[in-house]
């Protein structure tokens, strides 16, 4: 099929963005990804995620980025004993960032991004790790920053309990401001390496921070020089108001996950505003939403792959999850109780998590964990390849997103099909790229803008 001039513009201008998301472990949203009928998942191997990183690029993906925790989940019982057995999506969670420098040696156009949080971490430290990611990768790192809000990651690292809400992101901000002064203590041109005089460096190009703030102090500079991008493409999913605020200063990809298009829309428009709040254009930063693609030959194939996915979560599993993101212990709930009982017999606990799984309330407190564990809330998109290719489409052309967060059900099998069947057809439809060009990733998604 041949575009019209105007449907050609209007597809150049709706690029569609993609990011693989991964979990250095067994668990991604889907909690049966380990238990993948068709063969194992080797999530411990090097080889496993260098794989990933080959299809992806050859998929045309902008980015892959690891999600990451500081701790196992344990408030389910206030034990680990469910979230070990059964492996939920803290079950085991290795370090991203070394993995990642692996697979930049696989690769030469694929963004790489890894979750460090600014509670638990020291802005020099991070500082290193990102410049060293992005010399090494040649300018393709990217920074996914959380405040870390568990008291098991607090607990790891001897802290009583985690700080308040408002107070990680105002540590968070401090540890921004921080970090962004030692990524600029190297001027672009300090680094001179003249063999033939023997100078390294400029000097009066390279400076001392000297920042003393309520939660860091910190000389500098910068023991690397500056990286191709000058610092890492940062990636944020703050929801709440002072998430949001946090994410418009800083970030230049917002994750989110929206359960259908209504809301997805709002939160494009929450985020635009918040944009603008902070003297930003309010298209600075890309809004990617999370999906879960089930792809078939036929719709009936795509469902039965959905199916068989679900058959293997362990309700529990999903509760040992969900109490942990809602910092909530629902062990003590019968499993064969449906939601709406439970709030009749006046429980105390927070059952807010459950009641917005729940729908109408008639949902069992088992089928409510199943539900959780299948996909941590992320929206499926369930049917041929042009079926999917369709609905995303429509979700950009709605104003909804910049494009998406692809969650795999199964590895590598979401991210096969969804190459191998779902990017020819949105290159065939002039909405993504058929080569990533030069630049770097930056580049590919502000045009190297940066806030």
């Amino acid at each position: 099929m041949r575009l019209t001039a105007a449907e050609e513009k209007m597809s150049q201008d709706k690029q569609i963005h993609l990011c693989g998301f991964l979990v250095a472990g067994p668990v991604v949203h889907s909690h049966a990804i380990w238990r993948n009928p068709a063969h194992e998942t080797p999530f411990l191997s090097l080889g496993h995620y260098a794989g990933i990183a080959r299809t992806l690029e050859r998929g045309m993906f902008d980015f892959v980025f690891f999600a990451d925790r500081l701790a196992i989940a344990d408030r389910y019982g206030d034990s680990h004993e469910i979230g070990i057995r059964h492996g939920d999506q803290d079950a085991t969670r290795m370090d991203p960032v070394p993995i990642l420098g692996a697979m930049a040696a696989v690769t030469s156009h694929l963004g790489l991004g890894a979750t460090r949080s600014t509670t638990y971490d020291a802005p020099y430290n991070l500082a290193r790790e990102f410049a060293t990611l992005d010399h090494i990768s040649g300018g393709r790192a990217a920074w996914n920053v959380v405040t870390s809000m568990n008291d098991g990651e607090a607990l790891n690292f001897g802290v009583a309990q985690h700080l308040s809400h408002d107070e990680r992101y105002d540590r968070a901000d401090e540890f921004m401001e921080l970090a962004c002064k030692l990524w600029d203590s190297w001027d672009p041109d300090a680094l001179t390496l003249d063999r033939a005089a023997g100078i390294y460096a400029d000097p009066a190009k390279v400076h001392y921070v000297n920042h003393k703030g309520r939660w860091f102090q910190s000389r500098g500079p910068l023991n690397i020089p500056r990286s191709p991008q000058g610092r890492p493409v940062i990636i944020q999913a703050g929801s709440s108001g002072r998430g949001k605020a946090f994410a418009a200063r800083w970030s230049e990809v917002i994750f989110a996950l929206q359960p259908n298009l209504t809301r997805m829309g709002v939160f494009k428009k929450d985020v635009a505003a918040a944009l603008e709040k902070e003297g930003r254009a309010p298209d600075a930063a890309k809004v990617m939403m999370a999906v879960m693609p089930f792809i078939g030959d036929s719709r009936a194939e795509a469902e039965d792959k959905r199916d068989l996915h679900d058959s293997l979560v362990d309700p529990r599993v999903g509760l040992s999850t969900l109490a942990a993101h809602a910092n909530a212990d629902f062990s003590s709930l019968p499993l064969e109780a449906t939601v709406n009982e439970i709030a009749d017999t006046g429980s105390q606990g927070n059952l807010a998590a459950l009641r917005s799984i729940a729908g109408d309330g008639s949902t069992t407190i088992a089928e409510a964990g199943r539900i959780y564990g299948r996909g941590v809330m992320c929206p499926r998109v369930t049917g041929t390849a042009e079926d999917v290719a369709e609905e995303l489409i429509s979700i950009v052309d709605s104003g909804a997103a910049d494009g998406f967060v692809i969650s795999p059900a199964f590895l590598p099998d979401t991210f096969d099909d969804f190459v191998d069947r779902v990017t020819p057809i949105l290159q065939k439809r002039g909405r993504l790229r058929s080569s990533y060009g030069a630049g770097s990733l930056r580049d590919r998604l502000t045009g190297g803008a940066r806030p």
